[in-house]
């Protein structure tokens, strides 16, 4: 599903522009929803920038990190789960062969021993090829 190029409410309303009012709809309606993030991110990087040696300013971002760090690690555990496990069958007497997702483990294997061996590739061609497994192994 993140094969497809921007997040998921960018491309509806490009979407939904675009079938409402043609390609100005659909110019329109991207950046109705974008551009007040983008002004907004604008205005507060202006403000970190005048209190950038503020103790204060430098201890929450020393506490963001492992924050963000987090969050990235529980997501990324959400469809480690998602992908390998057949959550459905989740329960406390089912065995451990009906939980385990063997030929998505397989391939989660040999896609990552080839990024660790082909390094130089680009990583679009990783997601292409995590597209097509997921569509072709019905993952």
């Amino acid at each position: 599903s993140e094969s497809t190029p921007g997040p998921m409410g960018v491309n509806s309303a490009t979407y939904a522009g675009f079938h409402a009012a043609g390609i100005p709809g659909a110019i329109t309606a991207t950046c109705s929803l974008v551009l007040p993030s983008v002004i907004i991110i604008i205005l507060v990087s202006r403000a970190l920038d005048k209190f950038r040696d503020s103790p204060l300013v430098k201890n929450g971002f020393y506490g963001l990190r492992p924050a963000s760090a987090g969050l990235i690690f529980g997501a990324m555990l959400e469809v480690f789960v998602a992908s390998l496990l057949h959550t459905e069958n989740w329960s406390g007497i089912a065995s451990l062969g009906s939980v385990i997702n063997v030929p998505a483990i397989i391939i989660f294997l040999v896609l990552s021993l080839g990024i660790w061996k082909l390094k130089k590739l680009h990583p679009i061609v990783f997601i292409l090829i995590g597209a097509v497994c997921g569509i072709v192994f019905n993952l």
